[in-house]
């Protein structure tokens, strides 16, 4: 990894920013996870371009994450080079009922922008932890909005030339859980939103009553990476879990949350390798049980120990 850092050195990138060894643990919301070979903070979309050609030259792949809310990292951690893409690429700007966001701005924080703005659209989506890029990629979604409702262009650069890219109207083709973008080799760099004016006080109650929502019902104290698997159309994954038996279940320190069965929690000392094991048995019990088989909503990266 000695070329691939000293090619960043030369091209500028702050030492602080380039992180050898990194702990994954530290950049998921699971609080799990070996070390990335190199981890590098992105700042600007010429960055990315500038770091994907470094690994190029390197000889060494790249994986692309963002605030790791959606993400297990295997025990034996992510080889290569790590671009996180969050905090200090984050830049919101309003044009209009439009807002665009860099692909680093947390979607909590582009639901803040936006209620302070007196825009609409984002109220649902507050208390997703995941950044806007990431969430595009995906159609984040909670309380019955997702972020199909309002992007209209994403921007990206290719990652295997670093080239600009732009997708609007149907060639995002967005669904549950899903986009076009997913099959693109891609990184997301900014993403434009169209929204609506509104009452900021209706905004602001309705997304206080939501947070209140989500203290009660979900498993907040304890790291986990949200909703642990996709809901099957017609069905409730945490109903289904719950139906089996399976709340409350345990392997080392992962658990089915005794709250809110459709989370998968980290009680403290929890590895990657106790919440894949957890998964797969709760993914078996249930389609035995039912017929039904839950695809993991979260993305898995990395080795095992």
């Amino acid at each position: 990894m000695d070329t691939l850092i000293k090619v960043l050195v030369k091209e500028n990138f702050a030492p602080e920013r380039i992180l050898p060894d990194a702990p994954m643990s530290r950049y998921t919301t699971f609080r799990v996870g070996g070390k990335a070979d190199v981890l590098v903070n992105i700042a600007s979309a010429k960055e990315i371009s500038i770091a994907l050609t470094a690994a190029r030259k390197a000889g060494v792949p790249v994986t692309v994450i963002g605030n790791g809310s959606n993400l297990i990292v295997r025990d034996g951690g992510i080889r290569g080079l790590v671009l996180r893409i969050c905090g200090s690429f984050s830049e919101i700007q309003r044009d209009g009922d439009v807002i665009t966001a860099q692909s680093g701005a947390l979607i909590s924080a582009c639901a803040q922008f936006a209620l302070r703005e007196g825009l609409d659209g984002l109220a649902e989506l507050a208390g997703i932890p995941g950044t806007i890029g990431g969430g595009v990629i995906m159609n984040a979604g909670s309380y019955g909005g997702e972020l199909s409702q309002v992007v209209t262009r994403v921007d990206a650069v290719s990652f295997h030339t670093g080239e600009p890219r732009t997708y609007t109207g149907d060639a995002l083709g967005f669904g549950y859980r899903t986009s076009a973008l997913m099959h693109e080799d891609i990184v997301v760099t900014g993403v434009t939103m169209q929204l609506r004016t509104g009452d900021p006080d209706a905004i602001r109650a309705r997304m206080d009553d939501l947070a209140r929502q989500r203290r009660e019902k979900q498993p907040l104290e304890y790291p986990s990476a949200g909703s642990t698997f996709k809901r099957p159309e017609g069905l409730f994954a945490a109903k289904l879990i719950d139906d089996c038996g399976l709340r409350g279940m345990r392997i080392g320190g992962a658990q089915v949350s005794a709250k809110h069965a459709g989370f998968i929690v980290n009680t403290g000392d929890a590895t990657a390798e106790d919440i894949l094991n957890l998964m797969a048995i709760v993914r078996k019990r249930v389609l035995d049980d039912t017929g039904v088989l839950l695809d993991p909503e979260v993305r898995i990266l990395g080795e095992d120990a």
